[in-house]
């Protein structure tokens, strides 16, 4: 049933665009005959929206995994740096925000952290919506950014880095077995942004898993049950994250990308100076326009990360 939903609205969206394709050779037709300004505009629109679709359905067809249409979990940390990287990870995560607002995602911060004198220590958000996790996932690894410091009086050049993590967030009836006995929570007073309840009340929650060491912590929530909730949420989509990496060598050589978080071990470097460009060292992608890359404009990289992957499929 879930792959015949999956199939219905991948026909649904083919339907829309051959129906946007008539609309645009029909007023295409229409200009020829009249020339009018305002059918060129038109045209322009349905030109537009019919790449943007065509971008996204191509994007679809190339999705493999079981979790691929379901939503994500997202943690950024800075690399050592101190205020450059914690800045660099802040552009990171407004570059995500932003590229979840044009595809109209759902956005929700599970944890955030700020940094001492800019940006984040860190942070955890969910991404909602169809194929979120799909494309997301793309983006596991270390991003290399070089530019000019704003923090250095001398304005010299800085390279930061900071990784990203991407998890499903599964479903409610897959089974993750936590036993209770395995976990120790500890309560603490919110310190990042959130409103009036911060700092206030022991609302936020870390839960540690003794056996793995995977600790989480959730401070969004007014009540400690939500944080907790959510906090039991993040730690079982990576407690699965890591069962499934035992059991596919491939998803092992894709998370062996997240190595050391410095030189060396980045999926992507982001050159602000001397020239600019955004250049993927996985598909060798690149883009001189780093602008609209920051300004969420990533289609692009996650279409040739998941053609790439596809090719190697077939290949092997």
């Amino acid at each position: 049933m879930k792959r015949i939903s999956q199939l219905s609205d991948i026909l649904k969206e083919y339907q829309e665009l051959v129906t946007l394709n008539d609309d645009l050779v029909t007023a295409a037709e229409l200009f020829q005959e009249s020339e009018d300004e305002e059918l060129l505009e038109e045209i322009q629109t349905y030109a537009s929206e019919l790449e943007l679709k065509l971008t996204h359905l191509e994007i679809v067809n190339l999705f493999s995994g079981s979790h691929d249409d379901g939503n994500a979990i997202i943690a950024i940390h800075p690399g050592a740096g101190g205020t450059e990287s914690t800045d660099w990870a802040s552009m990171l995560y407004d570059m995500y925000l932003k590229w979840a607002n044009h595809n109209d995602f759902k956005v929700q911060i599970l944890d955030y952290q700020p940094g001492d004198e800019a940006g984040i220590k860190s942070v955890t958000f969910s991404v909602s919506g169809k194929y979120a996790y799909g494309h997301l996932k793309t983006e596991i690894g270390v991003h290399r950014l070089v530019r000019i410091s704003p923090f250095d009086a001398n304005k010299r050049r800085h390279t930061s880095f900071a990784s990203v993590f991407v998890y499903a967030d599964i479903d409610e009836d897959i089974e993750v077995e936590v036993k209770p006995e395995e976990l120790r929570v500890d309560t603490f007073r919110a310190s990042g942004a959130g409103g009036q309840h911060v700092n206030t009340t022991d609302s936020a929650i870390r839960i540690t898993h003794l056996p793995t060491g995977i600790v989480v912590q959730c401070q969004n929530e007014r009540s400690q049950h939500k944080n907790r909730s959510t906090a039991m949420k993040i730690l079982k989509a990576k407690l699965y994250e890591r069962e499934q990496q035992a059991l596919n060598a491939e998803k092992d050589k894709l998370h062996s990308a997240k190595q050391d978080n410095a030189w060396g071990s980045q999926i992507r470097s982001y050159v602000l100076h001397p020239y600019q460009m955004v250049k993927d060292h996985r598909t060798n992608w690149e883009t001189g326009n780093t602008a609209a890359v920051l300004g969420g404009e990533i289609d692009d990289f996650i279409k040739e990360t998941l053609s790439q992957k596809a090719f190697l499929q077939v290949s092997s």
